[in-house]
């Protein structure tokens, strides 16, 4: 059963979890990887340089967005390629992320963390429900 008292609250923490987790590693590739170095990574492994930025972007967007509370539960969809894509990269490394090239299961729990989050949607305090409650001419 489903505590409906505290439910928006466990929707809050894995949105803010999972926010920075995305803004986090998007920030990585800026500051530490650099962008060359992220491009020149995603090359390595046969990939177009526009999805090293892509992946930046969705990153540090979609972070922003999630921890704001903006669309998450579309959000969390969109940035899915991006985790699925992380896990399968990892997948050869072996289980654990402190394998030396990181391991699958940090990327795969991240993966369901994202579905988990498009399931459940916002949470509490999140920007879209004020947006949504703005009258519109349609619910004027």
């Amino acid at each position: 059963m489903i505590d409906t008292r505290t439910a928006p609250y466990a929707a809050l923490a894995l949105r803010l979890g999972l926010g920075l987790m995305l803004l986090a590693h998007g920030l990585l590739k800026v500051f530490v990887f650099t962008v060359p170095g992220t491009v020149g990574f995603f090359g390595s492994l046969g990939l177009p340089a526009a999805f090293a930025y892509l992946t930046i972007l969705g990153e540090i967007g979609g972070g922003l967005l999630i921890l704001a509370g903006l669309r998450t539960r579309w959000i969390a969809l969109a940035v899915l390629p991006i985790l699925l894509g992380a896990t399968v990269v990892h997948s050869g490394n072996g289980w654990l992320f402190t394998a030396e090239g990181g391991g699958w299961e940090y990327p795969a729990f991240l993966s369901l963390a994202a579905i988990v989050q498009a399931l459940l949607g916002d949470g509490a305090y999140a920007l879209s429900a004020y947006f949504d409650r703005r009258p519109t001419p349609q619910n004027a």
